[in-house]
């Protein structure tokens, strides 16, 4: 939702004016209307734009923001929403299983919610819906003190609801549960002071403790009270001129001696003889220097391990000698050829 047009914003030539305590003012121009809001210090707000003329009001509107901030709050806080809850039941379900769904189904309907109660059927158990109506009833006459059925058990698929409403709703279980918790309370505040228990005060027996009050008025002082009378006021204004007037009496008294004491110093100081200088006296010999000792001798340096030389490698094995090669055998001569053939003439 926007928010209304205020003050300059209105482009309307008249309004009803509607004055701050409610008063109907009636049917004026919006100049006169803006000039009455500037002279009582509040805003002209647009109340009713669709009406003709509009409807305008004389009020605070940060007051008016905030009060309608504060109801719509309050309006959510208490708010209330129903919900479904659901319970689902087997058609042979246990007596135990039975009582525990029982305890849930009534404590929903206790909160001020709607439960929903279903019968699941499997297999051939589709065609005994007897059974489930059977179940179902029951469960609704056990329940019968905190809800009414609302819808009576129908077939939905394979499976058979019920839906149960409470009797009271969600705001009314909310406000019953405040008193409940407002009544215990009572009972065991009752209880206690049965019992001589006393509730627990401020001990304001210890002296170093200031006394309580019933306001701020109660610590200023005597003379600043509102309350005190004009002779009382009178009095510790004497009293602090008093006080002043010693102060300033010991602060000149304390100058007066302080002078005195700087005077009889200055004239000690005129009397007494001025100082003749020292003659002056030879200066003594000097002494002579004494002989520096010797520096110790410095130690010798250890001589550095030398780095011992690795073992020589072995010399290599000559290789040995190629064997000659048989020299090959001399092609004869030609003419020694010619003398070894037989039937050759010299």
């Amino acid at each position: 939702m926007s928010e209304p047009r205020i003050n300059d914003r209105i482009r309307v030539p008249e309004v009803r004016l509607v004055g701050p305590a409610g008063e109907q003012v009636g049917v004026v121009r919006i100049e006169d209307a803006l000039r009455l809001a500037a002279e009582s210090d509040l805003d002209l707000v647009e109340v009713a734009p669709q009406a003709k003329p509009p409807v305008c009001k004389l009020m605070d509107f940060g007051k008016y923001k905030y009060e309608a901030a504060v109801k719509a709050r309050e309006a959510r806080k208490n708010q209330t929403n129903t919900v479904l809850k659901e319970i689902r039941f087997r058609l042979k379900i246990d007596t135990h299983d039975y009582e525990t769904k029982r305890g849930h189904a009534m404590r929903f309907l206790a909160a001020g919610d709607k439960v929903k109660a279903m019968i699941q059927f499997r297999g051939r158990e589709q065609q005994r819906p007897e059974m489930g109506m059977k179940l179902l009833n029951k469960f609704a006459a056990d329940v019968a003190e905190v809800g009414v059925v609302e819808s009576t058990p129908r077939i939905d698929g394979r499976n058979m609801v019920m839906v149960i409403g409470p009797l009271k709703n969600k705001a009314e279980a909310k406000a019953e549960a405040r008193r409940a918790t407002q009544r215990a309370d009572a009972k065991a505040a009752n209880e206690a002071a049965k019992n001589g228990e006393a509730p627990a005060r401020v001990d304001t027996s210890a002296e170093n403790k200031a006394p309580l009050t019933q306001s701020l008025a109660d610590l200023l002082p005597d003379g600043l009270r509102l309350g005190s009378s004009a002779a009382e006021a009178d009095k510790a204004r004497a009293e602090k001129e008093k006080a002043d007037k010693e102060m300033a009496e010991k602060r000149a008294q304390a100058a007066a001696e302080k002078a005195a004491s700087d005077a009889r110093r200055a004239a000690q100081a005129a009397k007494a003889p001025a100082p003749q200088p020292a003659a002056e006296t030879p200066a003594a010999p000097a002494a002579p220097a004494e002989a520096k000792p010797a520096a110790a001798p410095k130690p010798a340096a250890v001589p550095k391990p030398t780095a011992m030389k690795p073992a020589p490698k072995p010399a290599a094995r000559p290789k040995p000698a190629a064997a000659p090669k048989p020299a090959g055998k001399a092609a004869p001569s030609r003419g020694a050829a010619s003398q070894n053939k037989p039937g050759t003439a010299e």
